[in-house]
């Protein structure tokens, strides 16, 4: 397969148009958190109705992310990822014009299906950057989901304290447009002839049936109870679902996600990987905030604004920045299982250093850089490992599905450390506060499972090529076209 780029392709413009345009859909998943406490006066709905506005962006990305995948590979990666910006857009305008729950549920969604951006750009690269460029391209672009997240929560609480907050959507829409801009005159067309195959609605229908049913009772059951009917029958129902979906998947030849290719044990256990580091990740990012706003009359609070606890949390998205082209370089020379098993025991690091920081904003401030490290570190050695152990005319697919496993992973972590909190808890002012035992759990948690995200990694083999922009041998590929 020819990896060179023709002469009008100039990587360094490819790679950070793609890292924006990863970024910008990033911001969506943090956009609202600031606004958590006042969507009920905004929607004039109770605080449970509007849980949906962040839950419903969770779903649809989960959703869309595989089909968006199988649609790069068969109609072009460049056209879908045009496609969806329209949705961020769009979505974007109708947050900022909505008044009620409804709209505001409806334009979330939206957003959402702008989450196909990160794996379809991260395809893209595999196309069009040189070999000894990749490793550090696909590492900067896998880390904007982490940096837009960081920067975002600033952003985001620093314009919801000093404007309206409408001015949030007006501008995630206007960063939408230009990101669609940027990739309509920066990447190349895709190739006419495409990858051949027909588009899988049927499989399409079912992943998003079973994993609509999975990742809701797994992010309601807190509220729901874990033992009602509702969540109860939920993880019944996603069961026999995606059971049903995997046997129609094993069965039509041409199938919305290659359950053969995605059980290759290199693919297979980087994705369990994926899951783990996933809930890893997100933990910290749920205890830290609380932990920074407490009062400090409840004796391990930091009484810092919403503000300032942005400003504290976003040298973590800063040390993503900063490791990734280091994690680049160690994935050329090394391989990215390296990168990875590295980039798990920082993260663990993170957690450990916790336990003696967790007195001072400047202690939580070290703690979350170091995990930061860790996550970019991790986040660029995965679609690595991925691209390495699948066909070039499935690589879209693929990283979509390891996406879809990070995102799992998160939702998991949200629901434990939920359960975790919540029944350690201390009456502080007529409240229930989570004590500081809860947090010293949930952060003890969060390490003892980057350890065992190491130890997953241990278990994968390594690549026959370190470069990952390599074709796995098999008759599927298809030549690179710029």
């Amino acid at each position: 397969m020819d990896t060179t780029t023709s002469p009008q392709v100039k990587p360094g413009a490819l790679v950070a148009v793609l890292a924006f345009a990863g970024i910008v859909a990033s911001l969506m998943q943090t956009l609202v958190i600031p606004l958590i406490g006042d969507l009920p006066h905004i929607l004039d709905t109770s605080a449970s109705n509007a849980s949906w506005v962040i839950t419903v962006t969770l779903l649809a990305g989960a959703v869309a992310t595989p089909v968006i995948g199988r649609l790069g590979d068969l109609y072009g990666k460049r056209r879908m990822m045009l496609i969806c910006t329209v949705p961020l857009i769009v979505g974007s305008i109708v947050c900022a014009l909505s008044g009620a729950l409804l709209p505001m549920i409806a334009g979330r969604a939206l957003q959402g299906l702008g989450g196909g951006l990160v794996p379809l750009g991260i395809s893209v690269m595999r196309d069009l950057i040189p070999p000894q460029r990749l490793h550090s391209s696909i590492a900067v672009m896998s880390a904007s989901m982490g940096i837009g997240g960081a920067f975002g929560l600033p952003f985001a609480a620093a314009v919801a304290e000093n404007s309206n907050w409408r001015v949030l959507f007006w501008v995630t829409a206007a960063l939408s447009a230009v990101a669609a801009v940027l990739i309509a005159v920066i990447i190349p067309a895709d190739p006419d002839d495409g990858t051949p195959g027909r588009f899988d609605v049927l499989g399409a229908l079912g992943v998003g049936v079973g994993l609509v049913c999975l990742l809701l009772a797994v992010s309601k059951g807190a509220d729901w109870g874990w033992g009602s009917g509702a969540v109860v029958g939920l993880f019944v129902a996603a069961v026999l679902v995606l059971a049903a979906w995997g046997w129609w998947e094993l069965r039509t030849r041409d199938p919305l996600v290659d359950l053969r290719v995605n059980a290759r044990r290199q693919v297979l256990l980087t994705n369990v990987a994926s899951i783990v580091v996933g809930f890893s990740m997100y933990a910290q990012s749920l205890i830290l905030p609380q932990l920074l706003q407490l009062p400090e009359s409840t004796g391990y609070g930091l009484g810092q604004s919403m503000l300032a606890m942005g400003l504290w949390m976003a040298p973590s998205g800063l040390m993503m920045m900063a490791v990734s082209p280091i994690g680049g370089r160690i994935s050329s020379v090394y391989g990215p299982k390296v990168t990875l098993f590295i980039g798990c025991l920082v993260i663990a690091a993170g957690y450990g250093l916790s336990m003696p920081l967790m007195g001072s904003a400047w202690g939580l401030m070290v703690v979350t850089a170091v995990c930061g490290a860790g996550i970019g570190l991790a986040y660029g050695a995965m679609p690595a490992l991925i691209m390495s152990g699948v066909p070039q005319s499935a690589t879209a697919s693929a990283n979509s599905v390891n996406t879809l496993m990070r995102a799992f992973g998160t939702s998991v972590s949200a629901a434990v450390v939920g359960v975790v909190l919540s029944h350690m808890t201390v009456q502080v002012g007529g409240y229930a506060l989570p004590t500081e035992a809860g947090f010293r759990t949930g952060l003890l948690i969060g390490c003892g499972v980057a350890v065992i995200a190491a130890l997953v990694t241990l278990a994968i083999p390594g690549p026959r090529r370190h470069d990952p922009a390599a074709v796995a041998q098999d008759d599927t590929a298809v030549p690179t076209r710029a």
